[in-house]
């Protein structure tokens, strides 16, 4: 299969996990694409000071790579700036957020898989 740039759907979500402004997902791949086997296969782009607020995965872990920009990420207890090429892996029962403090778009890779069960 082949998609297109034109092809590829993108949702806009508003306060993402109870944080700021408008998030572009590209959703490169859907869920029924995937087999179930997870629920973002996106490319997330947060305009200057939006965010995905601190929230936790259950059942679920996601990892995101930083294309574009600079994230400030809240991993647990912890916010650090991850630069392109850095990455955040958020486990399966850990919180983690993101925040564009920047006045530049931030470009994400963002994957969101299902916990295997054991």
């Amino acid at each position: 299969m082949i998609k297109r740039k034109q092809d590829i759907e993108v949702r806009t979500v508003k306060e993402a996990q109870k944080g700021k402004g408008e998030i572009y997902f590209h959703d490169w791949l859907t869920k029924d694409e995937a087999y179930g086997l997870g629920r973002v296969f996106s490319k997330l782009v947060l305009p200057p000071g939006s965010s995905i607020g601190v929230h936790q995965h259950v059942g679920e872990f996601e990892a995101f790579y930083v294309l574009d920009g600079q994230a400030t990420v809240t991993d647990g207890s912890m916010v650090a700036t991850l630069n392109p090429g850095d990455m955040n892996l958020c486990r399966e029962g850990d919180f983690h957020g993101v925040e564009n403090c920047t006045d530049k778009d931030l470009v994400l890779l963002a994957l969101i898989m299902n916990v295997p069960e054991k």
